[in-house]
């Protein structure tokens, strides 16, 4: 078929959203599949659209729609769409839901968050990370712990440097954040956060390589977030068997299930800060967030994802 892939990050973002653009755009193509383009503008018309981002995209799931009422249109649904602006927009979050023809997300539990009237559309793919190439090597000297995103409000994004403060004097944890600021305030908030806290360092947005390869120096990832669709850092940290320490939301245990160990409450650093401690401290502890991890990796592996693809687009072929 010919796919035109629609999302509102742009060719040289960095963001989840675009992210997940560019694997996407692969996956198609190994399945045979001509990419029209995947940018915020349609092209020639295509026999399917696919839109990342239910409100941001809205316009053209629109005229895609009306212009073609009979072909196919996958709209995948964004965490601020599904717990953000389905409430502050729910006109244009709603009526590209109701567009589409089937509806994607990127973890188990958003059935519950949308609308009953949507939920037959509701398709759950798992987004996939390249395998890592050599096993992870930790870090000797300290205890490092990477946070990886933009620093923004809606990833709470210093919750892990704050709780750092409470550790015990002894303890050898070291932050290490990498991403760039969503706005001036954060990047002066995060320059203070690293002249004031000597356990937190804040390398700004660097290229995949080096994510990846921070991935294999730190002993557990930080996810701090209010609101996730489904972390594409998640998937990365899973595949490369590293122990994750998430907020207690949807987007995180929709993701690594109810029963995973390492769940913190939303926005409480002094609840984080004991979970960094015992993962520092308690070896088994460790070693069973790690196992639980690996329990995941089969769900997050390109050829799973390449065939929930498969299957969804032939359904509608």
């Amino acid at each position: 078929m010919k796919i035109s892939l629609i999302t509102p990050a742009g060719k040289q973002s960095r963001s989840g959203n675009r992210i997940t653009a560019n694997r996407w755009v692969r996956i198609f193509r190994e399945l045979g599949h001509q990419i029209l383009g995947h940018s915020e503008k349609l092209g020639p018309t295509p026999d399917i659209m696919v839109a990342i981002h239910a409100w941001r995209s809205h316009e053209e799931i629109r005229v895609f729609s009306e212009q073609n009422p009979s072909r196919p249109l996958i709209v995948l649904l964004a965490g601020t769409d599904i717990y953000s602006f389905q409430a502050s927009h729910p006109s244009e979050t709603h009526d590209s839901m109701a567009r589409a023809t089937a509806l994607v997300c990127l973890h188990d539990l958003v059935a519950k968050s949308i609308p009953a009237r949507f939920r037959k559309k509701l398709h759950v793919i798992h987004q996939s990370a390249k395998p890592f190439l050599s096993p992870r090597a930790p870090a000797k000297r300290r205890f490092e712990v990477c946070v990886v995103g933009h620093l923004r409000d809606e990833k709470d994004s210093l919750r892990a440097a704050t709780a750092a403060r409470r550790i015990p004097k002894d303890s050898r944890l070291h932050i290490v954040h990498l991403g760039k600021s969503h706005n001036p305030e954060w990047k002066i908030k995060a320059l203070q956060e690293a002249d004031e806290n000597p356990r937190f360092e804040w390398r700004g947005e660097v290229p995949n390589w080096a994510v990846r390869r921070q991935y294999q120096r730190s002993h557990a990832m930080v996810i701090s977030s209010k609101m996730e669709g489904g972390a594409n850092v998640v998937s990365e940290a899973i595949t490369c068997g590293l122990p994750i320490l998430a907020s207690n939301i949807d987007g995180n245990i929709g993701l690594l299930g109810p029963n995973y160990d390492g769940y913190f409450k939303l926005g409480d650093e002094n609840d984080l800060a004991e979970l960094l401690w015992r993962a520092e401290s308690d070896a088994k502890f460790l070693a069973q967030l790690t196992l639980q991890i690996k329990e995941k990796q089969n769900l997050f592996k390109p050829e799973a994802e390449k065939a929930s693809w498969d299957k969804l687009l032939k359904t509608l072929s």
